[in-house]
């Protein structure tokens, strides 16, 4: 049932619901997120003020200046190699690399070293990317998705993925009297309005719950699965197992596997109905970073202890950096540059609910900040 006053996008959902069924809250987020038309990163920038959310590169140039230099001493701590492939997930305007290439152009040998890579689908973000780095004349490619880009024999790769993670689809799974159903997105056949609705309780279903999280598992309990996460994981740490290299992840989530409905869409700075306005709201899920460690550990990549995003900008220098700022700076400025600093690091803002997970290839030499190894 479709209304004269859904949009395009919604129309289509409820099109394909009506021929084939309640869908899975991951295709729905595919529909909304990346639907060749109407898909939400496909057609807007919804980063800044003026968009939906702010990252932490728009919160402060030290975000991205302080990954540069974790990525300039994991190049030189491989040895310098004469090439290396810097590769972005999802880069936004392009303000991190941005920050990171500034932060690392003094570093002896490095700017003739790198070839950046992004790794980013839609056409109005790229070509902010391109303007961001222009002035730097590094050379830099853009790809679909991270299996497009190639391998070269010899030439390692560092990884970065800042909130990357959180947009890709998930899963729910709720557990019920006897066993696990998965939660769908279905049309009420009255209003004509999407809503969630429950599959079948079956031994399938069953099977995709971690077994260490089954006997814990309570009535109403929800379990959120990232299938593409563990896929890109898992390509990423063949990659960095075949050429070497590390990867910094970024984002917020939980540092082990549990249960809880984490889904959410933001649009205009606020919380929003998850199912209201596809396409035109952003759509995340809390990061499992245990999943995404297994499956860089099960591909034989090493990782690092889950850290606090404070914690690891503490580890960088982001305090000493931020003094260095303000140097110089008038009262006005000084006030906006402690006032970033709080919200990257302070423990009641971004500080702790975002996570940074490390990873690096079997024989590559730990990255900065690696504590607590495994695989």
């Amino acid at each position: 049932m479709t209304s004269e006053t859904d949009s395009p996008l919604l129309a289509h959902i409820k099109r394909r619901i009506n021929v084939s069924g309640p869908i899975t809250i991951a295709d729905f987020m595919t529909e909304a997120l990346a639907h060749p038309e109407h898909g939400y990163y496909r057609k807007q920038d919804p980063f800044g003020r003026a968009g939906d959310f702010i990252t932490a590169p728009e919160v402060s140039q030290m975000f991205g200046e302080l990954i540069g230099l974790w990525a300039a001493v994991t190049w030189q701590q491989m040895g310098s190699p004469p090439k290396i492939d810097l590769i972005e997930l999802g880069p936004g305007r392009g303000t991190l690399m941005s920050d990171a290439l500034r932060a690392v152009r003094n570093v002896p040998g490095i700017g003739d070293a790198l070839t950046v890579r992004f790794v980013e689908t839609s056409p109005v973000l790229r070509t902010h990317q391109q303007t961001a780095i222009m002035a730097y004349g590094i050379p830099a490619t853009w790809h679909e998705t991270f299996d497009d880009i190639p391998t070269r024999a010899n030439i390692p790769a560092i990884v970065i993925g800042n909130e990357f993670f959180d947009a890709l689809p998930i899963r729910q799974f709720e557990r019920g009297e006897k066993g696990w159903a998965e939660r769908l997105v279905g049309l009420d056949a009255k209003t004509g309005k999407l809503g969630f609705v429950r599959g079948a309780e079956t031994p399938i279903t069953d099977a995709l719950i971690p077994v260490t999280m089954r006997g814990a598992a309570k009535k109403g309990d929800i379990f959120e699965s990232c299938a593409p996460a563990i896929a890109i994981a898992d390509q990423i740490a063949r990659r960095l197992n075949e050429t070497g290299g590390g990867a910094l992840f970024i984002d917020y989530g939980h540092p082990g596997s549990a249960f809880g409905d984490t889904f959410q869409a933001l649009k205009g700075h606020e919380y929003h109905p998850v199912l209201s306005d596809p396409g035109d709201a952003d759509l995340t899920a809390h990061v499992d970073f245990a999943a995404i460690g297994r499956a860089m550990n099960e591909a034989g990549a090493r990782t690092g202890a889950v850290l606090t995003q404070g914690t690891f900008l503490r580890m960088l220098g982001i305090e000493q950096r931020a003094e260095h700022l303000k140097t110089g700076a008038d009262d006005a400025q000084k006030t906006a540059i402690d006032q970033a600093l709080s919200r990257l690091i302070d423990a009641d803002q971004m500080g702790t609910l975002f996570k940074v997970l490390i990873a690096y290839g079997r024989d590559t030499t730990p990255p900065p900040c690696v504590s607590g190894v495994a695989g």
